[in-house]
């Protein structure tokens, strides 16, 4: 097969890692990738949220399969267009993306389905939405509504800092993500990520995981997009998992369904787990980054089949491979990240670490300059390892971690503790 990948980050290399160990790959290429991609794969400059462009680019290069990365294409109906030209693909179409890409549209869905979430309000001016907040109390999460990469989310304290965060995004601060903005509860428990894979009927667990999103040891900090992840997640027990599928993804896959919408992708369902019951904090329409890349060291070639099969709604037939093992990935980011970093400082050393189905560095923000592996983001670089205990699998990404010489970078130390 000759597969394209979209996408430019930690999730589409570890995705194309993935694909490259099935026999059934024969090209594979990513579009726009990055300087780590580039060493498993052709890289193409192709803008992918412009439908028109990417079918261009199918047709060229005679694609038989598109596997879509992130959330962006998927919202701006990028796989709408593949379908309706006939091309194979992995991921939903705009109408499902909006699980991911409004949070008052997944709250509808989730109330129609009777799937267990945090209560709410949905709000499209500021002074209603602070209204409800004085009423309700802190702590309290506020939320864009839209897209905001992964940052628009508020976990306020105090009341001030609620009130703070609806000043901000309905000043500007997410750009249209903000425009409309949801508060909800604030809920307590332990967080998860549980990845689903559903082809329209029939959904497919294929793991489970734990981010870390604040910057800070010990969780301390502004959010980021993901400061490194584990998997499995040890809270998502046989019993907590089967209830997340009964009463919270087949519920609200079966309402998308009666919509005519059905989902077909993968489903990231964030949970929020207190005393054995799961309450649905958000989904999104694309594996998780940087859980990507912990799911797809334990997953291995299996992936590509996997994702096919999902594409043609073939999933009833499948089942996921799992190795008894752990994996663990720890982020390296930009000395300032989330906030102002510089770009273009040179990291030495990944070319020394292994690579092998027990180490990988993900690469996510990098470029080449000169020959040398140069940061061209704000996360740069995912050390990925598996091993027999969580433990084991940390001890190897710390090692890849540490024979990275990069100056300009950081990474938590405290990656896998709650686990640990």
């Amino acid at each position: 097969m000759n597969i394209l990948i979209l996408g430019s980050g930690g999730r589409e290399h570890s995705i194309a890692w993935a694909v490259m160990q099935n026999p059934k790959c024969d090209k594979l290429i990513v579009a726009p990738g990055n300087a780590g991609i580039a060493g498993i794969a052709e890289c193409a400059s192709l803008d992918i949220l412009d439908g028109a462009a990417v079918i261009g680019f199918c047709e060229a290069e005679a694609i038989d399969f598109v596997i879509i990365g992130p959330e962006a294409p998927l919202a701006a109906g990028v796989a709408d267009r593949l379908r309706e030209s006939g091309f194979l693909v992995f991921g939903p179409g705009a109408e499902a993306a909006k699980l991911e890409a409004s949070k008052s549209f997944t709250k509808a869905i989730c109330d129609a389905a009777g799937a267990p979430t945090a209560g709410y309000g949905h709000f499209t001016e500021a002074e209603a939405a602070k209204a409800y907040i004085r009423t309700q109390g802190a702590p309290i999460v506020v939320k864009a509504d839209g897209l905001a990469a992964g940052k628009g989310v508020i976990v306020a304290e105090t009341l001030d800092q609620a009130l703070e965060a609806v000043d901000d995004m309905f000043g500007g601060e997410f750009g249209s993500a903000g425009a409309e903005v949801v508060v909800e509860e604030f809920m307590e428990g332990e967080e998860a990520s549980f990845f689903v894979l559903c082809d329209g009927e029939t959904a497919l667990p294929v793991g489970t995981a734990q981010d870390h999103k604040r910057v800070g040891e010990g969780d301390t900090g502004p959010n980021t997009g993901g400061m490194g992840a584990y998997s499995p997640a040890p809270v998502m027990s046989e019993a907590v998992t089967q209830k997340a599928l009964d009463e919270i993804v087949r519920p609200c896959l079966a309402e998308m369904a009666r919509r005519s919408t059905p989902f077909q992708g993968v489903l990231f369902v964030g949970l929020m787990i207190k005393d054995g019951q799961p309450r649905l904090v958000e989904y999104n329409v694309r594996f998780g980054d940087p859980e990507c890349q912990c799911l797809m060291m334990r997953l291995g070639a299996q992936v590509l089949d996997l994702l096919q099969a999902a594409a043609e709604g073939r999933l009833s037939e499948m089942s996921v491979n799992w190795a008894e093992d752990h994996a663990l990935t720890v982020v390296m980011a930009a000395n300032g990240y989330p906030g102002e970093y510089e770009k273009g400082s040179v990291i030495k050393g990944v070319a020394d670490c292994p690579e092998d189905s027990f180490h990988m560095v993900f690469h996510a923000g990098t470029g080449r300059a000169e020959g040398q592996f140069v940061a061209t983001g704000g996360r740069v670089l995912a050390a990925t390892a598996r091993g027999n205990s969580l433990q084991e699998a940390r001890d190897r990404a710390y090692a890849m971690v540490d024979q990275i010489d990069w100056p300009q970078g950081f990474c938590r130390r405290d990656i896998g503790w709650r686990a640990l």
